[in-house]
């Protein structure tokens, strides 16, 4: 018997990791700066897996994120490949595009300056 070979995903071997583009991850970290310039939030996280990338922004180091964004390239085709997820795992908004995904956080930033 030989040796077994990995099969081809969409012409080339599955990626070992998703990653955000430089213009995704200056778009979601240019809001970052915003919201922590009006105090809401404190401290971000990033997570790179197989499946999905993931930015976790917090208002405080010691608890759950207030908001996850997330990018998973295989529902680019179904649901969209955005998503925005609330503190408690609800999924607020899901779409192909990064601007509609982040447009509620943006929303509620409007509030916090107009305060």
């Amino acid at each position: 018997m030989g040796t077994v070979t990995p099969l081809p995903f969409h012409g080339r071997t599955a990626p070992l990791q998703t990653g955000f583009e430089r213009p995704e991850l200056m778009r979601i970290l240019d809001l970052y700066g915003r919201m922590v310039a009006a105090g809401h939030w404190r401290d971000y996280a990033m997570d790179f897996h197989r499946d999905a990338a993931i930015f976790s922004a917090f208002r405080r180091a010691a608890e759950r994120p207030e908001y996850r964004i997330e990018k998973r390239p295989a529902l680019r085709n179904r649901q969209g490949m955005w998503a925005l997820v609330s503190e408690g795992g609800a999924i607020l908004k899901r779409g192909d595009e990064l601007s509609n995904i982040l447009a509620p956080v943006e929303r509620k930033l409007l509030k916090l300056v107009g305060d």
